[in-house]
């Protein structure tokens, strides 16, 4: 019998064991790096001259890995492989497909530290962060497992005398699954798996920043007892491999996350019907956003302001639920205001494997340059309150930063900048907030702290994203509890840990008998 779903719970660090075995974990990770991994086709291990080379981003010296590189004759290779592997693994059965994601995450489960570890190495995250990140994967292992379970049998349909009908769901075919370096063992875990699990074959090309762990995951997945084939690993360039299989023929669904920019090309190309093509591709996407807190004059405002730091700055703000704009009453402006200073003020910016640092660096160098680029706008456009400075000398580190007095429709407020940066606005009362709120071409998360019931009811209907919270952070979705995914530029409003969310890898099949 399989248990009710419930998720991951987060390790509390108060507890002295749990620091012990952080920092255990931290210990094993260290004893690995500076490995090669190898690309995995068919199950073969392919190494490769050319090489991905992951750094940790809190010292630049320290090399995490080296992974081999797909060109695209590995990559037509793995196409190849993953096209003939569906043909067996499409008729595998539900049951089965669902068990290797528990056993999966039973292995995880095991090794948690050491997976938060290496996110803590890799991706520079702090310890609650990469905690909640492999947390959020086993969570995608255990709840779409048992969504599986639940669609198995497909849906009943009615049927007349003499009749007998059927409403069934069969995978796809290939999946080509990109994923993003900002949560890169979640995501890209949840993605490859929701496609394996709906019984479609995989290429997963992850983040060339953060590779490593996406390795650890191949290893895991054949421990649990994946096939060969299922999964095939194919690090590589977005404009050599990447574009390659989008344009692939055989190619019958892209799941992606990731930059805007990035994800309307792979939608444009992914609508053209290239020779061969039998079908018309499907396009799972969460680009980004540009996330709001309201804030009423009928509101917690201490939980406002903490909620706001909290929301902006965790991760240094490279979330795309992040809180890039606060938007206040202007009864309640100034304080909230000063308080998030203040509260700003106090966090500790340094190298994540320290505990005590509330924020690590931001990714590499080229989001270093954008951060502090956007910084200087802030400047020109608003008042700089907090933060501004950055340092890249052993690391990325940016200061938390907060600018205030932001017009609506200024820069600062309208692009996503994926950096510890918050802007903060006035709105004169709270429709005004509702309609400021709405003005840019994200929809993704959004949070309004107010204790008025009618104003709850308004941005209710209102507030346009896909995610509302009330009297909380904007940021922090869990499986199967806060179905995420976003409106308008923020993708095509696929629900990862959603009870929807294992359809869009698969199409319904009717069958009817006439008895």
């Amino acid at each position: 019998m399989v248990l009710p779903y419930k998720h991951e719970p987060f390790t509390d660090f108060t507890q002295e064991e749990n620091k012990t075995a952080y920092l255990e974990g931290l210990k094993l990770v260290e004893s690995y790096l500076g490995q090669d991994y190898d690309l995995v086709i068919g199950g073969e291990r392919v190494t490769t001259e050319d090489k991905i080379v992951s750094v940790n981003p809190a010292n630049k010296e320290e090399v995490i890995g080296r992974v081999s590189k797909a060109n695209q004759e590995l990559a037509e290779k793995a196409m190849q492989i993953a096209d003939e592997t569906f043909n067996t693994w499409r008729k595998t059965k539900p049951e089965m497909r669902a068990d290797i994601l528990f056993r999966a995450a039973a292995i995880i489960r095991r090794r948690k530290h050491e997976f938060s570890a290496l996110l803590t190495k890799e991706a520079g995250k702090p310890w609650n962060e990469a905690d909640a990140d492999t947390a959020e994967a086993i969570d995608f292992l255990e709840y779409y497992a048992r969504q599986m379970l639940k669609i198995k049998d497909g849906m009943p349909v009615e049927s007349r005398p003499g009749e007998y009908n059927r409403y069934g769901y069969i995978p796809l075919g290939v999946g080509v699954i990109i994923s993003p370096w900002n949560f890169p063992f979640a995501i890209m875990a949840g993605t490859a798996v929701a496609a394996i699990v709906s019984g479609n074959t995989v290429l997963l090309k992850p983040a060339s920043t953060t590779p490593i762990v996406a390795a650890k995951f191949v290893e895991v997945m054949e421990e649990a007892g994946l096939p060969a084939g299922v999964l095939n690993f194919i690090p590589g360039s977005g404009a050599e491999v990447g574009d390659y299989l989008v344009d692939h023929p055989r190619t019958r669904f892209i799941s992606f996350t990731g930059s805007r920019d990035v994800g309307l090309r792979i939608y444009e190309r992914a609508s053209k019907v290239n020779p061969g093509q039998i079908w018309l591709k499907r396009v799972i996407a969460e680009m980004g956003g540009k996330d709001t807190m309201v804030v009423d004059k009928e509101g917690d405002l201490e939980l406002a302001a903490q909620a706001i730091v909290k929301s902006a700055f965790g991760f240094s703000g490279q979330k795309c639920s992040a809180c890039s704009r606060a938007v206040i009453v202007e009864d309640v402006y100034d304080q909230v205001l000063a308080r998030a200073v203040e509260l700003t003020k106090e966090l500790k910016v340094g190298n994540p494997t320290d505990q005590s640092n509330f924020m690590g660096p931001v990714i590499d160098q080229a989001a270093f340059d954008k951060i502090m680029s956007y910084v200087e706008i802030g400047k020109e456009e608003g008042r700089l309150m907090a933060g501004g400075e950055g340092d890249s000398s052993t690391g990325f580190f940016v200061q938390p930063t907060i600018i205030a007095d932001v017009d609506p429709k200024a820069r600062l407020m309208q692009e996503e900048i994926f950096g510890p940066v918050v802007a903060f606005a006035k709105a004169k009362d709270f429709d005004h907030a509702l309609e400021i709120a709405n003005n840019t071409e994200y929809g993704l998360t959004g949070a309004v702290i107010t204790n008025n019931r009618d104003h709850i009811e308004k941005a209710r209907e209102d507030f346009h994203v896909g995610n509302l919270y009330f009297n909380r952070g904007c940021t922090g979705a869990i499986v199967g509890y806060q179905p995420f995914g976003g409106f308008n530029m923020s993708g095509t409003d696929s629900k990862a840990g959603g009870p929807d969310y294992l359809l869009l890898h698969m199409q319904a099949k009717t069958t009817s008998e006439m008895l």
